[in-house]
């Protein structure tokens, strides 16, 4: 396990993880952040300014080629490995390495953009158990509709962020809210947000609720 590179043996070993904010040995929460495909983590690193808390740790994974998988969230997930299996164990490792560095899981917020967005929350239900919040900007579940309701366990009223607008080309209305129900299946306390003609992008209430989330985070005490 490793902050700085993604480890393992997928397309993704070897990436950067870039941060910022407070060192994690200081910081009252933390934040993993993915980048959208085609973008990078020094783009996503820049939610660490709008969420506007210096005593939070943020860590952003750089995926190889700028994408975390290949083709369209949709497709079944045999069609975009090894990439995402790659990926998702890159997230799941970085928390792993978080939570040894001294910030636990019920601390850590995963969120995202775009591809991210679909990262976040896939990685989230792969994983049950409490995490600190799930911010989702314009994601949903990944995999076909027949794979959609194939998680098990409890997240355990894990704070879920989905936002969305109802006309996004790249995420269907109806896998945002499929995804909101499958997750709310699994336990956790979803709050979805649908923009009447946004573009594919993130507005300054989505901003707002992410930082009310994240304040949430910080001032809840970590389980014994």
């Amino acid at each position: 396990m490793s902050l700085e590179t993604i480890g393992g043996s997928g397309p993704h070993k070897g990436q950067r993880i870039w941060h910022a904010g407070a060192p994690l040995g200081e910081a009252v929460a933390a934040v993993i952040l993915l980048h959208g495909r085609g973008a990078s983590a020094p783009d996503i690193l820049g939610l660490a300014d709008a969420f506007a808390r210096r005593d939070v740790a943020y860590f952003a994974p750089q995926a190889a080629h700028r994408t975390w998988y290949p083709y369209r969230f949709l497709e079944p997930t045999a069609s975009n490995e090894p990439y995402l299996a790659s990926a998702l164990a890159a997230v799941s490792d970085l928390a792993a390495a978080i939570a040894a560095g001294g910030v636990p899981r019920e601390k850590i917020v995963l969120a995202g953009f775009s591809q991210g967005a679909c990262l976040a929350l896939e990685s989230a239900a792969r994983h049950p158990g409490r995490w600190g919040g799930v911010v989702a900007f314009s994601g949903g579940l990944i995999g076909s509709d027949a794979e959609l309701g194939g998680h098990a366990g409890d997240l355990a009223g894990t704070p879920v962020l989905i936002g969305c607008s109802d006309v996004d080309f790249h995420i269907p209305l109806e896998r945002v809210q499929a995804s909101t129900r499958e997750m709310t299946r699994l336990g956790a306390a979803v709050d979805e947000r649908i923009y009447p003609g946004m573009g594919h992008n993130i507005n300054d209430e989505e901003i707002r609720l992410a930082q009310s989330l994240l304040a949430g985070v910080a001032l809840q005490p970590a389980r014994n």
